[in-house]
C-alpha cells in the first residue's frame, strides 16, 4: 500500500489551526512545510485530496488549493499522475552528506587550520581504563579454563548469558538464558533480526527520526523504510503517536517494527507506561514483531526509568518483542559485545539463519563482558554523573552561543536535538567539518531528506572540549558557507 496520510491525521499533527475560518493558505502551507523540514510528515507521502483536508479542516476548499499550489511552486508538493499529489523537498535543499559512521580520516579539516579535530558525529564516550583493564585481567585469569573445548558456542558463553538474563530480570522484564543470544554488538544483532525476518521487497517500520544504522539496514536488506513521525506536546517534548503508529501497522504491514523507546537516539525521548502497553498490544493485534532498542536505557540522567518495553509483552501474554542490548554505550564503543532477547523459538530462527557465516562470538570478549556486567552499576553511577554535569554545561552554552535556536533538556542518553530554525544542517556539517568539527546532519537521522533543520550535538566529550566545539560551530554558524542554496547570505 502507497504511504498515505489522511486528512484527519494531517490535520492532527497540523494543531490549532482546525475550523479557523480565518486561517490564510500562507499559513497552511508554512505549517506544511515547517511539518516536512522537522520530520513529522514524511517525504514521499501522499496527502489528502483538496476537499478531504478542507472538510478535515474546517475551511473553504479555495484555502487548501491556494496551500497545495503555493507548496507545489516550492518544491515540497508534487503531483504524480493519476495517483495524487505527493510529498517533497526542493532540490536546493537536498544535501548529500557522508555518514558520520565512517572512518575518522573520511571528511576533510581544512589544510591551513592548525586544530584537532574535535569528534561529535558519534555519541559514545571514551572507555573507563580502569573497570577496563580490571574486567580483562579477569578475563586472562579465567580464559584457560575455556581452553579445553572448541570454543564455539552460536548463542554465547552461558555464564554471559546468564549474567545478562539476570539483568533484564532486575530490570523488570523477566529472561532466562535460554532466552539471550550474544552478538557482536547491538548493530550486529539488530542485522541478525533483519536478516533472519526481513526480505526484500518488505516494509519495516520505523521511528522519524530514528538511529541511522537502523536505516541503512533496511535499505541493504533492500526492504523498505516506512517512517513514523515523532509527534510534540504543548511543551515541545517528543512524543509518540499510538494512532500513527498502529495505522502504519495496519495499512503497511511490515515485516518488523524497530522502536527506541528509552532515552531515543537522537531526541533523548522516553516512553511513557501508557504508551508501551498500546503499542505493544497493537503489534500483537496485527503480528508484527517489535525490535526495541534499549542501549542507552541505562543512561538514565535523571531519574531512572521504569520496565523495558517487552515487560509489557510478558505482562500480555508471548508478543513478538525482540530487546536489543550493548555495552557499547554504557561502556565502551570498542567493547563490541551486544545481546538480543526474545522468544526462545524466534532466537532458534536467528541462530539458523547466523550459523552459515558467523559461528560464534569471541571468548575473551566475552569473558570480558562478563566482568564488565558486574561492575557495571559502580561503573554506571560515576558515568551518569558526568554526562549529567556535561549536558547541563552544553546546554548553558548553547543557549548562550544560539539563543535562536530550540532544544529540549534530555533526562537521559548522550546528545542534545537541537532546532536549528532553518534548514541549514547539512551546510552547517560541511562548513564544520573546515574549522575541524566533525557533525551528524540532521538528514541523516530521517528518510528522504527530512530534518534539515535539526542537529544532533552529542555532550560525551570533557566540557573543556565541549566549550572549543561550541566556538567551532559558532564561527561555522556565522559563515556565509553555513547557508544552503538559495538562503542568501548572512547579515
Amino acid at each position: 500500500m502507497d504511504d498515505q496520510i489522511t486528512g484527519s491525521a494531517l490535520v492532527r499533527h497540523l494543531g490549532g489551526i482546525a475550523g479557523d475560518d480565518r486561517v490564510g493558505y500562507a499559513a497552511l502551507a508554512g505549517r506544511i512545510r515547517t511539518m516536512l523540514g522537522d520530520g513529522r510528515l514524511a517525504v514521499g507521502t501522499r496527502v489528502p485530496s483538496e476537499r478531504e483536508l478542507a472538510l478535515a479542516l474546517g475551511v473553504g476548499r479555495g484555502t487548501v488549493a491556494a496551500a497545495y499550489g503555493e507548496l507545489r511552486e516550492s518544491g515540497h508538493l508534487a503531483r504524480r499522475r493519476g495517483s495524487g499529489t505527493w510529498t517533497a523537498l526542493p532540490a536546493s535543499t537536498r544535501r548529500s552528506t557522508a555518514s558520520p559512521f565512517a572512518p575518522s580520516g573520511a571528511f576533510v579539516v581544512a589544510p591551513d587550520l592548525p586544530v584537532g579535530v574535535i569528534d561529535l558525529a558519534h555519541a559514545a564516550p571514551a572507555a573507563p581504563a580502569e573497570a577496563m583493564v580490571a574486567a580483562t585481567q579477569d578475563a586472562l585469569a579465567v580464559l584457560p579454563t575455556h581452553l579445553v573445548g572448541p570454543g564455539y558456542e552460536l548463542l554465547g558463553l552461558p555464564s554471559l548469558r546468564a549474567a545478562i538474563a539476570d539483568r533484564l530480570s532486575a530490570q523488570g522484564l523477566p529472561t532466562a538464558p535460554d532466552e539471550v543470544m550474544v552478538t557482536g554488538g547491538a548493530q550486529h544483532a539488530h542485522a541478525l533480526v533483519v536478516r533472519a525476518l526481513v526480505r526484500p521487497g518488505d516494509r519495516v517500520l520505523l521511528e522519524q527520526p530514528t538511529y541511522p544504522g537502523a536505516v541503512d539496514l533496511v535499505r541493504h536488506a533492500s526492504a523498505r523504510p516506512v517512517p513514523v513521525a515523532l509527534d510534540r506536546d504543548g511543551a515541545g517534548r517528543t512524543r509518540w503517536d499510538v494512532g500513527s503508529f498502529a495505522a502504519a501497522l495496519r495499512e503497511s504491514a511490515p515485516a518488523l517494527a524497530y522502536l527506541i523507546p528509552d532515552h531515543h537516539n537522537p531526541t533523548g525521548a522516553v516512553m511513557d507506561a501508557e504508551t508501551r502497553g498500546a503499542v505493544v498490544a497493537a503489534a500483537r493485534r496485527h503480528g508484527v514483531p517489535l525490535v526495541v532498542d534499549d542501549c542507552l536505557r541505562d543512561m538514565w540522567l535523571d531519574e531512572p526509568v521504569g520496565p523495558p518495553l517487552g515487560a509489557w509483552a510478558a505482562v500480555a501474554g508471548e508478543a513478538p518483542v525482540l530487546t536489543i542490548g550493548s555495552l557499547s554505550k554504557t561502556v565502551w564503543g570498542g567493547v563490541r559485545i551486544g545481546w538480543l532477547r526474545g522468544p526462545r523459538a524466534v532466537l532458534r530462527r536467528i541462530a539458523t539463519s547466523r550459523a552459515s557465516d558467523d559461528i560464534a562470538s569471541p571468548v575473551l570478549e566475552q569473558l570480558v563482558a562478563t566482568g564488565l556486567l558486574a561492575r557495571l552499576d559502580d561503573l554506571l553511577d560515576d558515568r551518569r554523573a558526568a554526562m549529567a554535569a556535561r549536558r547541563d554545561h552544553l546546554l548553558a552554552a548553547v543557549h548562550r552561543e544560539f539563543p535562536e535556536w530550540t532544544v529540549q533538556r534530555p533526562s537521559g542518553g548522550f546528545s542534545l536535538w537541537i532546532d536549528l530554525g532553518a534548514p541549514r544542517s547539512s551546510a552547517l556539517v560541511d562548513t564544520a567539518a573546515r574549522h575541524g568539527l566533525h557533525l551528524a546532519a540532521g538528514p541523516r537521522f530521517g528518510t528522504g531528506g527530512a530534518f534539515e533543520n535539526f542537529l544532533r550535538l552529542p555532550f560525551t566529550h570533557p566540557v573543556d572540549v565541549l566549550d572549543d566545539a561550541v566556538d567551532r560551530l559558532a564561527a561555522a554558524w556565522g559563515s556565509p558557507a553555513a547557508l544552503p542554496v538559495g538562503l542568501g547570505t548572512v547579515v
